[in-house]
C-alpha cells in the first residue's frame, strides 16, 4: 500500500505566522497583509488578472503592467505570483534545451520571441516599392505647388524618408533644378547605391542647410571622404546626418529650438533667424565642438531649457562653457553628460550655475541634499541583440538577466551555497523598473509542512502607493540600495548608463594605481644568515613538540618521532588547525601566546581574493602576471568603465565573477555579458577579473598549477617553495564558444569535488608540455618562483602587521600560463587541500630531482616550518 502523505504541519495563521516568522520580516511585507497572505497560499489564490493587464511596449521589446481595477490603495492587499523558471546557474542553458516548452515560454514573456528584422521585411513586394515611389513625386508635386503659392524667394523642404529612392529615381527628382532655394533634403533610409552619383546630385543644391543621408548605401565604408566632399561643396550646410558640421549657426539653432521645419517656413533664403522666441533648446548628440557666436543671452534672452548631452565640446574650456551659460537669466534647466564639457561632477555645476532648478531632470535642492555625485537623465533599456539565426535558448540566456530574481535557501544548521535564480510568472515580470516605484515585490517560501523540503517558492507584491486605474505598476529594482551601494552603476544592467563617465573613471582609476606603486623591501643583498633567522623550536630540554590537529591528513602522516599528537589544545605546542584563530577562540580552547598556530595576524591580505588583488595594487600597481581585477562592493565604476573601453576597441570582454572567499569554483561565472556581472553582486560579495581567454593548453586543455609555499616568517621573508607541485586539468577541450561557458568541465579545472578527476604526475606532464610547446620548464618556473615572491613581498610590505613570531603555515598558490607562458596568479589559498600531496609519490622536476613520497609530506612540511630543515622545499 502506498504511503500517504503527512498532512500539512500548517493549519492555521498562528501556525503559519510562527513558520514563517523570519521568511515574513525578511519579506518586507507590512504586517496587516500576514494573514492575506496566508489565506491567499492556503487556497492557492492568484487573483493578479483580475485587477491588471499586460500590455506590450517599446515596440513589442518590453512590456508594462497596467492598473485595470478602479483603484488599489496604499497597503490594501496583495498578489502571489507564481514562478515561471527556477533553476542554478550551471543548468540553465541545458533546462532550457532539454525541458518541454520552456524556452519558447521564456522567449515570449521576455520579448525575445519574434524575428523583427524578418517581419518588417515582409510584405515589400514591386507593388509596395511603386507605391512608395509614387509618394516620392506627390511630394515633389506638392510642393511646387506650394512653392507657386508664395513668395518668389520663398523656401522648399523635402521629406522622402524611407521611400525606396535609388540612384535613378534620384535624378530623375531633380530636386536641385525643380527648387533652387532648398533648404532642407532628407533621404534618410534609402536605397542610394552611388556615391559619386549622390555627391554630383546634392552639390548643385547650393543653398541647403539641412541634409540626411543616414542609412544609404552609397556611404558605407565612404561616409568620411562623401561627408567632408558634401560640406565643401555647399557653404551653408550647418547640418548634416542630424550632425552640426563647423558651419552651424541661427539656422541650426532655430531648427533645433522648433522654429523651423517642415511645417514651419515662413522664412525667406536671405531673411535673418530671430531666436528671441526660443524658450527650449535641444542640441544633444549633433558632435558640437564650440558653440556658435550667435548663442548668447542677447539672441536668445528668454531660453530656460537646454539639452548638450552627447557632445564633445573640445574647443572650448569648461571655465568658458560655465560662464558663457551663467549669463543666461532664464536659464533654469540643463541636461548634459557627468562627466562632460561642464566638469565631472554634479554639485559643482550647480554651484557654478546657481539659477539652476533642475539638472538633468532631478531638482537641485535633492541633488545638493543627496550629494550624488553624477546624475542621469532618463536611462534607454538595455535591450539583449540577436539576430533571426539565434537559437531561442540562445536569446533567453541573453535576455534573462533583464528579469531574473534571486534567493538563498538556509536553515538552522547551514546556508545553501549555490544561490537559486528564478523568472516571475508574466504578470510579475512585467512590472517595470522605476526610483519611484508604486509596488513592492519580494520572495517568499511557504512551507506547508514546515521545512524547507516542502517549500513551494512565490513572490508577493504589494501597492506602497495608491494607484489609479490606468496607471502603470513599477517596482524598485534596486530596493534598498542607495549610491553608498553603487546604485548608479548597478543601473547599467538594465539600462544604457552614459559610458563616458565610466571609461573616465576608469581612466582615474588606472592612473591612480600605477602611482600608488610602493617600493618592495628587496633582500637580495642580504646574507643566508640575515634572511633565515628563524631555528629550530625542539629545544635541548624538549625532545618532542606536541601538536593538537583537525587535519585528517596531518593526524595521519605526520609520523616523525620529533613530533606527537594531543587531543588537548591547551597543552599543544603547535595548533595545526583549518579554523580561524582568533582572540575568542584562543580565550574559548584555553590557549597561550606561547603556543605556534598555522596562520599569520592579517593573512586575509593574502588569502581573502579582494584583499589579495588590493594588496598587489598597493605594492606593485598593475604587474603583469595579476589580471585586472576590481572589487564589485567598491570598484563596480571602474570595471564597467574597463568593459565599455574594452568594447569600444573591440577587445576581448570575457570576464570572470568569483566570491571573495568561497572556494572549489563555487558561485563563480564566466561571462562576457555587463549585466550579468553587475546582477551577481546579488548572490554575495564579489572580485570580477579578466577572464585570461588564451591561456597554454595542454593537449587542448585548459590546466592550472597548485603550488605549496610554507612561510616561517615575514620579516625577515622566509619563505620556501614545495619541490612537488600538481597539475590539475579541465576535462573538456579548450573553446570559447559561447554556449561553452555553463560547461564547468570546459573552464574550470577543480574536479575534486565536481566532475571526474583525472590525475596526472607531475614529471609526466612536464615532459609532455615541453614536447608540444617545445619550451624549457625551468625557464617558466624561474618566472613562477619570481612571481611568488613578489606577492609575499607585497604582503609584508602593505600589512606589516602579519608578521608574527609564534605563526608558522602554508599555503596553497595557484597559478595559469597564458599562451606566451607567462605565469599569472589566480589566488592564494589558506590550509591548503593536501590530499594529492599525501597520496602520491612524484618525483621533483625542480631541486634535487628526487622521488617525493606522499607519506612523507608533512613530516617535510613540519621539519621546515618547525625544525629549520629544507628537505624537499626550496628556498625563494
Amino acid at each position: 500500500m502506498a504511503e500517504q502523505p503527512s498532512p500539512p504541519l500548517i493549519k492555521d495563521f498562528d501556525s503559519f505566522a510562527r513558520v514563517h516568522a523570519f521568511l515574513l520580516a525578511a519579506s518586507g511585507l507590512p504586517a496587516s497583509l500576514h494573514r492575506p497572505l496566508y489565506a491567499k497560499l492556503a487556497e492557492e489564490t492568484f487573483d493578479g488578472g483580475e485587477f491588471f493587464s499586460v500590455e506590450p511596449c517599446d515596440g513589442g521589446r518590453q512590456r508594462r503592467l497596467v492598473l485595470a481595477a478602479d483603484a488599489v490603495c496604499k497597503e490594501s492587499d496583495l498578489f502571489l505570483v507564481d514562478h515561471a523558471w527556477s533553476f542554478r546557474l550551471p543548468d540553465a542553458l541545458k533546462q532550457l534545451r532539454e525541458v518541454p516548452g520552456l524556452a519558447e515560454r521564456m522567449a515570449a514573456l521576455m520579448c525575445v520571441d519574434s524575428d523583427r528584422e524578418d517581419e518588417e521585411g515582409e510584405g515589400e513586394g514591386e507593388e509596395e516599392e511603386g507605391e512608395k515611389r509614387k509618394l516620392a513625386f506627390e511630394i515633389v508635386e506638392k510642393e511646387l505647388n506650394r512653392v507657386k503659392e508664395k513668395e518668389k524667394d520663398s523656401v522648399s523642404w523635402l521629406e522622402f524618408e524611407e521611400l525606396g529612392i535609388d540612384d535613378e529615381m534620384l535624378l530623375s527628382l531633380d530636386s536641385s533644378s525643380k527648387f533652387p532655394n532648398l533648404v532642407a533634403l532628407n533621404l534618410w533610409g534609402n536605397k542610394l547605391q552611388d556615391s559619386e552619383t549622390v555627391l554630383k546630385e546634392i552639390s548643385k543644391c547650393k543653398n541647403l542647410k539641412a541634409l540626411w543621408l543616414n542609412e544609404n548605401p552609397a556611404l558605407q565604408n565612404k561616409e568620411e571622404s562623401i561627408s567632408k566632399a558634401i560640406i565643401d561643396a555647399i557653404p551653408g550646410l550647418e547640418i548634416y546626418n542630424s550632425k552640426c558640421t563647423d558651419k552651424f549657426g541661427a539656422w541650426a539653432l532655430g531648427f533645433c529650438g522648433g522654429l523651423i521645419g517642415s511645417e514651419n517656413l515662413d522664412f525667406s533664403l536671405n531673411s535673418s533667424i530671430k531666436l528671441g522666441q526660443i524658450t527650449s533648446l535641444d542640441l544633444s548628440n549633433r558632435s558640437i565642438h564650440k558653440l556658435p557666436e550667435v548663442f548668447s543671452p542677447d539672441k536668445i534672452p528668454c531660453i530656460s531649457h537646454l539639452n548638450i548631452k552627447g557632445n564633445p565640446f573640445d574647443q572650448v574650456t569648461t571655465h568658458e562653457l560655465l560662464n558663457l551659460l551663467s549669463k543666461f537669466p532664464s536659464l533654469k534647466e540643463i541636461e548634459v553628460d557627468i562627466p562632460g564639457p561642464l566638469g565631472e561632477r554634479a554639485l559643482h555645476i550647480i554651484e557654478s550655475l546657481p539659477n539652476l532648478s533642475t539638472l538633468n531632470k532631478v531638482s537641485t535642492s535633492e541633488i545638493i541634499e543627496s550629494g550624488k555625485l553624477v546624475i542621469y537623465t532618463e536611462l534607454e533599456p538595455r535591450f539583449p541583440e540577436w539576430s533571426a539565426t539565434d537559437p531561442v535558448h540562445e536569446r533567453v540566456i541573453s535576455a534573462m538577466w533583464r528579469y531574473l530574481m534571486t534567493y538563498r535557501l538556509a536553515d538552522e544548521q547551514k546556508i545553501d551555497e549555490t544561490p537559486v535564480w528564478y523568472v516571475m510568472d508574466e504578470l510579475g515580470s512585467a512590472l517595470r523598473h522605476s526610483d519611484n516605484a508604486n509596488f513592492r515585490v519580494a520572495p517568499f517560501l511557504f512551507m506547508p509542512q514546515g521545512d524547507l523540503n516542502s517549500a513551494i517558492s512565490y513572490s508577493i507584491m504589494w501597492p506602497i502607493k495608491d494607484v489609479k486605474q490606468g496607471e502603470e505598476c513599477t517596482r524598485d529594482f534596486l530596493f534598498g540600495i542607495d549610491e553608498s551601494k553603487q546604485r548608479s552603476a548597478r543601473l547599467t544592467a538594465w539600462f544604457h548608463t552614459p559610458q563616458n563617465y565610466f571609461i573616465h573613471e576608469y581612466e582615474k582609476y588606472k592612473q591612480e594605481l600605477e602611482s600608488k606603486a610602493l617600493v618592495l623591501n628587496k633582500s637580495e643583498n642580504q646574507t643566508e644568515k640575515e634572511k633565515f633567522i628563524t631555528k629550530s623550536i625542539l629545544s635541548s630540554d624538549k625532545s618532542v613538540l606536541k601538536v593538537y590537529t583537525d587535519n585528517p591528513q596531518v593526524e595521519e602522516f605526520l609520523t616523525r618521532p620529533e613530533f606527537t599528537l594531543t587531543d588537548e589544545p591547551k597543552e599543544a605546542d603547535i595548533i595545526w588547525t583549518g579554523m580561524q584563530v582568533d582572540s575568542e577562540t584562543k580565550k574559548e580552547l584555553g590557549l597561550s601566546e606561547e603556543q605556534y598556530i598555522n596562520q599569520f595576524p592579517f593573512e586575509a591580505c593574502l588569502v581573502m581574493k579582494h584583499h589579495l588583488a588590493e594588496t598587489i595594487h598597493k605594492a606593485l600597481g598593475s604587474p603583469d602576471w595579476l589580471q585586472p581585477t576590481y572589487n564589485l562592493e567598491s570598484e563596480l565604476t571602474q570595471l564597467i568603465g574597463d568593459y565599455f573601453t574594452r568594447e569600444k576597441n573591440q577587445l576581448n570582454n570575457l570576464w570572470i565573477a568569483k566570491p571573495w572567499n568561497l572556494a572549489r569554483t563555487i558561485d563563480t561565472t564566466v561571462t562576457d555579458n555587463i549585466s550579468e556581472i553587475i546582477r551577481l553582486m546579488e548572490t554575495g560579495p564579489k572580485i570580477c577579473q579578466k577572464y585570461i581567454e588564451r591561456p597554454s593548453l595542454f593537449k587542448g586543455k585548459k590546466f592550472d598549477l597548485r603550488y605549496m609555499v610554507l612561510v616561517r616568517s615575514f620579516e625577515p621573508l622566509e619563505i620556501f617553495l614545495s619541490d612537488v607541485f600538481w597539475v590539475r586539468l579541465a576535462n573538456n577541450d579548450y573553446t570559447l564558444e559561447k554556449n561553452s561557458l555553463f560547461e564547468y568541465e570546459t573552464h574550470f579545472t577543480v574536479m575534486n569535488y565536481i566532475g571526474k578527476l583525472k590525475h596526472k604526475n607531475t614529471p609526466e606532464f612536464v615532459k609532455e608540455f615541453e614536447e608540444e610547446h617545445q619550451v624549457n620548464w625551468l625557464e617558466i618556473h624561474e618566472r613562477i618562483r619570481k612571481m611568488i615572491r613578489c606577492v609575499f613581498e607585497s604582503a609584508a610590505t602593505v600589512q606589516p602587521e602579519i608578521q608574527n613570531p609564534k605563526s608558522r603555515a602554508i599555503y596553497g598558490i595557484d597559478v595559469m600560463l597564458d599562451n606566451n607562458f607567462m605565469p599569472k596568479l589566480l589566488e592564494v589559498t589558506y590550509c591548503p587541500d593536501c590530499n594529492r600531496a599525501c597520496k602520491y609519490d612524484t618525483q621533483a622536476v625542480v631541486g634535487n630531482g628526487d622521488v617525493v613520497q606522499g607519506k612523507e609530506f608533512f613530516n617535510s612540511v613540519f621539519g621546515c616550518l618547525f625544525l629549520d630543515e629544507s628537505t624537499n622545499v626550496s628556498p625563494l
